[in-house]
């Protein structure tokens, strides 16, 4: 951690306003899977302390919450009823759900792409709700790519359906968590250079303009949502040993370290290019606030070995807060019943979501009871 963040400074600023609870979009995410019960879980836990709305079909997550937990009661609203007048009070005696009806019976483990419309719907919601300022931020359950795809609509994931429905030009997957397993780093945060990119479309999408971007939004953000006024940014090589000099490849001196350059030029603090398999230490780490890869299976699998059940994701560079769990739909965990799920990565999510809402205007003014 660096020093900017000493002195107790969490991860994720605290609410400004601790009696308030701030409205949180929590899309369900796959029916099939482990997302309705984990949303509902997580809700629950955390009611006295934030309004955490629930988006997918009302009934079906009602019966699931009757199964959880009979005093769990959930009330359901339809989605141009809040069009109409707005999101109703409800205190913390009870959870609120937006119905987003789905179009086939759930069995859970098996999916369906009958219901992969739905889905998509869910977020369109909540990016519907924050914009008309129903909720301060979004919180997403885990959905299945294939299951929106075999419905016939071209989908890579959430932080690129996000960045398309908000007309943003470039967005930042970043995950976060507490590293059990890493001392002196109590805080470790990746992002990437690219997102759901087949390997060998890799190199030819990291650009000395991409970076560029990619490491202003970071930048920006860690400020403007984390609360960290000098954020120091640690970046990967490409290639092994980080192209060896160009012996190994070229693109950290023709792409990356130009793209370095230029940004410590603009004031950011991006120091690099790093081997990826000697980065990930604690002396290395204590001193950064976020780690850049440059794809996706560079710095996530070690961030959810280091991670796995407490962290999150949070796509950077939109005009609105969207945290997640840092894992899938976990198809045979639902299979099994009930019981099986750990809602903790939920719980992180809304909890940064709340966080980072707390920064934010907006974000302080969508609160409730």
């Amino acid at each position: 951690m660096s020093a900017n963040q000493q002195g107790g400074r969490p991860a994720v600023p605290p609410s400004s306003r601790p009696h308030a609870r701030p409205a949180i979009a929590v899309t369900t995410g796959e029916p099939a899977g482990i997302g309705p019960e984990i949303s509902i879980r997580a809700a629950w836990a955390m009611r006295t302390r934030v309004n955490a709305v629930l988006l997918g079909d009302a009934a079906y997550l009602a019966m699931i919450a009757g199964e959880i937990d009979p005093a769990i009661r959930i009330s359901a609203l339809s989605l141009q009823a809040v069009r109409n007048g707005g999101l109703p009070h409800f205190g913390p005696d009870r959870l609120c759900a937006i119905d987003i009806p789905l179009d086939a019976h759930v069995v859970a483990g098996r999916l369906d792409s009958a219901n992969g419309r739905a889905v998509l719907a869910t977020l369109d919601a909540a990016i519907e709700g924050v914009t008309a300022g129903w909720f301060a931020a979004v919180a997403t359950a885990p959905l299945q790519k294939s299951t929106i795809n075999d419905a016939g609509v071209p989908f890579s994931g959430h932080t690129e359906y996000f960045a398309d429905r908000t007309g943003t030009a470039q967005v930042v997957m970043m995950l976060a968590g507490a590293p059990a397993a890493l001392p002196n780093v109590p805080q470790l945060r990746v992002a990437l250079a690219t997102t759901h990119l087949p390997l060998k479309e890799v190199p030819a999408a990291i650009t000395v303009a991409g970076l560029g971007t990619t490491l202003d939004i970071i930048d920006r953000d860690l400020k403007a949502r984390f609360g960290i006024a000098a954020p120091r940014i640690l970046v990967t090589g490409l290639n092994p040993h980080a192209g060896e000099n160009g012996y190994l490849g070229r693109e950290e001196i023709d792409v990356i370290e130009p793209a370095l350059a230029a940004a410590r030029a603009r004031g950011i603090d991006a120091r690099g290019p790093y081997p990826a398999d000697t980065l990930f230490q604690p002396k290395y780490l204590a001193d950064a606030d976020c780690v850049l890869a440059m794809y996706h299976d560079q710095g996530l699998p070690v961030l959810k070995h280091a991670t796995f059940g407490r962290g999150i994701n949070v796509t950077l560079g939109l005009p609105l807060i969207r945290t997640s769990v840092d894992h899938g739909t976990a198809l045979d965990l639902a299979e099994r019943g009930l019981g099986h799920a750990d809602s903790s990565s939920m719980e992180a999510a809304i909890e940064a979501a709340i966080g980072m809402a707390a920064a934010s205007p907006a974000g302080r003014n969508s609160t409730s009871g």
